[in-house]
This record gives structure tokens, C-alpha cells and sequence, in this order.
């Protein structure tokens, strides 16, 4: 409970007396016999005292209160002000809170204020400031997101200044703050070495941090070593859970691997949420690699119930490698989890996902099955034209079969060439099916029979005509041109609410076929069905 001497401070303070609360502040800072200690509240009352000019308030700031309390209690662009003053006055570690006020909040600042700040890490980097070389560091590795606005003018006067080769100088930066102990540094260091294949500088980095992870997460690993359920929490950051993947990954390509240890590796980075980790823990565990093939199977039998739990974990976190390696465990008879329904549910999962193999792969299965379901080969049409769109080879010769070039049909774009402006108006369904003949490349037949509403299914045409026709055969025709996809819309919009059986508008097909042979009765050829 406040004094009355503290009570009369506070009074002071609220009518705005500067002295009052650059004591108020003082004692919310240290704590007193009536008042807690409370840096927020420090703050606030140190920040109204800087605001009338009292020097000592900010200079308390600068000195006292860390950054991470700053930024919740006050706006970065109010905040920041007070670190620079305290930074020019002689406070160094007030430099670092001020750069990272307006670096990491660059959106409320301007290019000067930007340039400032690099002025400051440069500065405090140039004297062993492990944790300002880092900052700077970071900054530099994000300039090659190439931000046109203020903070692209700052990384421009950043690469100007240091008059430096930047690269050489951010490694440099790096390894600096790496030796010092800043993690994250060292983290980075090793992300560098992993991209550029030097594992030998990989693993040697990578020990110390596994074995600090380990430790942090004992009872964790203490249940895995047990092969018990793991029910302690698993604290991990993106880039731990990275690491102790890629170490993992590493010590996978061994001669004799030693397949408890990853293992133990993987399901730590797995439990932690990293789905490339809950992919390969359900590849190990299954004892397959990514493209199906068993592996390991001198270290024991696959642990099938593991394997097919973390798979759909992976799956179900976004990993389409996930679905096809269950696809393939459910598919293969090689595999005790034999189920050929499941494991096009899996497939289909991948496809969807954007896997071009699994693309591929669920396309052929379709059409070999096509006749087991009428929609099959539209389906498997669909999936090939993905596939294609990525590349595929294979799938791009499977399309060339329902391509328009394929038809050997020609006569309707010779009667688009004498189809008038007096036919369309008199005859405008006979002329929409000649332009879809012409369009899609239909035989006479095909153009007068087709029931338009039901054939188009987006991205393909099918010809089906068999009901109505005996000799015609079930075709598809790929829709591979905007000029095609418009006409196909033009026409089915002519043909919303017409009834496209015999019993509608146009007629039996014998009716049809004579409108046709009347039409155009000066091209003698277009007169034979």
C-alpha cells in the first residue's frame, strides 16, 4: 500500500509536474516500501517526465528498461526516440534497443531513421558486439528480398557504407556472433553449410546444439528410448526442429546407420510439428524411401501402426509425399496393409496436393479402370492435363489422343465458311452445333446428338452419343484454348433451357439431318450422314 509521502507523488505526477514523475518512475523502476516494481509503469511515467525535457528520465529508459519490455508498453516510433538520445549519450546497449525498435517496426519509420539504425549495428559490430553483428547480419540477409520502399533505400545504404563485399561480410558477421554463443547465429551458420552440401562444417556445428536439445527435452527422450508413448511436451523452434532433421538426414546417408538414433532424432523434430520430420519417421519406420522401395530390412520388420500413424500426420499437416507413401504401402502386395480402395483415396489426396507422380500415377489407374465407372475417364483426363501442366512427359503423349488436331473430322469448318448472317438467324441451334463441330472437331452425328448442357465438364468435352446412335463410340475432347472455353460458354448459354432430346425444339435425329442436308444443300458432300 502507498505512503501518504508516495500518495503526494502520485498526485503530482497525474497534474503533470515533471520532477514528481521522474520520481514516480524511479520508484515504480526499483520497487519501494508502498509500490511494486513495474517496468511498464516505469516506463510510463519515465516517458512523460523525457516528454517536458527531463534528461535523467530518458536516460533511465535507455539504461534500464530492455527492449522487449519496451515494444508492449509503448509505440515503437515513441519509443525509439528516447534509446537514440541515450545511445548518443553514451549508453551503448541503448544503441542495440533502438536499431531493433525501428528494424524490426521498419513499416512506422522512414529511410533516415532505417539509416540510422544501420549506423548503429555497424558502429557497435566494429566493436565486438556479438549481438549487434548478428543483427546486422540479418539485415543483410534480408536484403535480397529486394524491398523497394524505405527499407530497400536503408539496405542500399547499408551495402554502400560498410564498403565492403556484403556476402564476405555477413559470413564474417556471422561466424563472429556463431563463436560468442549467439544461437541464432549459430543456427544460421549451420543453414549456410547445409545449403552449400558442407556436412562435415554441418556436423561438426550441429553436435553441441543436438545435445543441448536433447537435454532440454530428457523426459522426452527418455519415454522414446523406452518406445513408450511420448506424453511430456516437446519444446522446439522451426529452426531446432530443422536441425535436428537435416542431422538426421545426414547420418541416413552412413553405411551402417544407426537407425535408434535417428530415429530418435526424427521423432523429436516430429513431435515438435515439422512435417518433413513426421514424413521421414513414417518412412523409416515403414522401412521404404520416397519411391516406394524397402529399405533396412536387415535392421527388422517395418512397425507398420507407427509408420502409418506419422505418415497421416505428415499428410494431414500438408506433406503430398505423406499421401503416396501410404498410397503405395496400402497398394503393393509386398505390404501386409494391402487395400486397393484406401489406397486411391490416399493417391487422390497426393494428386489434389500437386504431386506431378502421384498425378500421373492416379491418371492411368483411372482410365485402365474407366469402364468400371462412366466418369472415370473424365477424371483421368482431368489429372493428365495436371500432370502436363507441370511437365510431365508421359502425360502430355497421353493427351495428344484427345486433342482437337486428332480428329479426322473437317466438314464443319468448310460450313462455318457458307453458314450466313440470314441461316444463323433462321436455323441459331443448327448453327451453334456447326460451330461446336467446327470448334471441337464432332463428326456430323456427334454434332447434331450431342446433348451440350451435359457434355461440357469443364475441362473437357464428352461425346456421347451412344444412347442415340448405335455405331458412335464415347469420346473426349480436350478444352485447351480460352477461344475454345469461350465458344463452348457462348453456345451453352444458347442451350440453358432448351431440351436437347427428341422430344424438344430440334427434333429426332432425322429431322436434324435434314435441317443439316437443307441448309446446305449446295455442298453436296455435307448432304451424307
Amino acid at each position: 500500500m502507498a505512503t501518504r509521502e508516495e500518495l503526494a507523488i502520485i498526485k503530482a505526477a497525474r497534474a503533470g509536474e515533471s520532477s514528481a514523475q521522474l520520481v514516480l518512475g524511479r520508484r515504480y523502476l526499483y520497487g519501494g516500501t508502498g509500490l511494486p516494481r513495474s517496468n511498464g509503469t516505469a516506463f510510463y511515467w519515465l516517458e512523460r517526465a523525457a516528454q517536458q525535457g527531463v534528461d535523467d528520465a530518458w536516460m533511465m529508459i535507455g539504461t534500464n528498461i530492455s527492449y522487449e519490455q519496451a515494444k508492449g508498453v509503448s509505440s515503437p516510433r515513441d519509443a525509439a526516440v528516447w534509446y537514440e538520445k541515450a545511445f548518443e549519450a553514451g549508453i551503448v546497449h541503448a544503441g542495440l534497443t533502438f536499431a531493433r525498435l525501428v528494424l524490426e517496426h521498419a513499416e512506422q519509420f522512414d529511410s533516415d531513421s532505417h539509416a540510422r539504425a544501420i549506423d548503429v549495428l555497424s558502429l557497435l559490430a566494429g566493436k565486438d558486439d556479438h549481438q549487434a553483428q548478428w543483427l546486422l547480419a540479418q539485415q543483410m540477409r534480408s536484403q535480397g528480398g529486394g524491398n523497394d520502399g524505405d527499407a530497400g533505400g536503408a539496405n542500399k545504404n547499408l551495402k554502400a557504407g560498410l564498403r565492403e563485399d556484403a556476402l564476405k561480410l555477413e559470413d564474417r558477421l556471422i561466424e563472429d556472433a556463431a563463436r560468442a554463443g549467439i544461437e541464432p547465429a549459430q543456427y544460421a551458420l549451420l543453414d549456410k553449410a547445409w545449403k552449400k552440401s558442407d556436412y562435415e562444417k554441418f556436423f561438426l556445428g550441429a553436435v553441441a546444439l543436438v545435445e543441448k536439445l536433447f537435454e532440454r527435452n530428457a523426459a522426452a527422450v527418455v519415454q522414446m528410448e523406452k518406445d513408450v508413448e511420448v506424453t511430456s511436451g516437446v519444446f522446439l523452434s522451426s529452426e531446432e526442429s530443422t536441425l535436428l532433421l537435416r542431422v538426421a538426414q545426414w547420418r541416413l546417408q552412413a553405411k551402417t546407420p544407426d537407425l535408434a538414433e535417428i530415429g530418435r532424432l526424427l521423432e523429436l523434430a516430429a513431435l515438435s510439428g515439422n512435417v518433413e520430420a513426421q514424413l521421414e519417421i513414417g518412412l523409416l519406420e515403414a522401412k521404404m524411401d520416397r519411391h516406394g522401395d524397402r529399405v533396412f530390412m536387415e535392421h527388422g520388420l517395418a512397425n507398420f501402426k507407427k509408420a502409418l500413424n506419422w505418415l497421416t500426420v505428415a499428410g494431414e499437416g500438408g506433406s503430398a509425399l505423406a499421401w503416396h507413401a501410404l498410397a503405395r504401402i496400402h497398394s503393393r502386395s509386398i505390404y501386409s496393409q494391402r487395400n486397393l480402395n484406401v489406397a486411391l483415396q490416399y493417391l487422390e489426396k497426393a494428386a489434389g496436393m500437386g504431386l506431378l507422380e502421384a498425378q500421373y500415377e492416379f491418371a492411368q489407374i483411372l482410365w485402365r479402370n474407366r469402364r468400371d465407372d462412366r466418369l472415370n475417364d473424365v477424371r483421368a483426363l482431368y489429372w493428365w492435363k495436371k500432370a502436363a501442366e507441370q511437365g510431365d512427359e508421359n502425360a502430355k503423349a497421353a493427351l495428344e489422343d484427345f486433342l482437337v488436331e486428332s480428329s479426322p473430322h473437317n466438314w464443319a469448318t468448310q460450313a462455318m465458311a457458307h453458314l450466313s448472317d440470314k441461316l444463323k438467324n433462321a436455323n441459331p441451334f443448327l448453327s451453334a452445333r456447326i460451330k461446336l463441330a467446327a470448334t471441337f472437331g464432332l463428326s456430323k452425328p456427334e454434332a447434331l446428338l450431342i446433348d451440350i448442357k451435359k457434355a461440357d465438364y469443364g475441362h473437357c468435352l464428352v461425346v456421347d452419343i451412344c444412347d442415340s446412335y448405335a455405331r458412335s463410340k464415347r469420346r473426349l475432347v480436350s478444352i485447351e484454348t480460352e477461344s475454345q472455353r469461350s465458344t463452348l460458354n457462348r453456345i451453352s448459354r444458347l442451350f440453358s433451357d432448351v431440351d436437347c432430346s427428341f422430344s424438344g425444339l430440334e427434333g429426332n435425329y432425322r429431322q436434324r439431318k435434314y435441317r443439316l442436308k437443307t441448309a446446305f444443300q449446295e455442298i453436296g458432300h455435307l448432304s451424307s450422314a
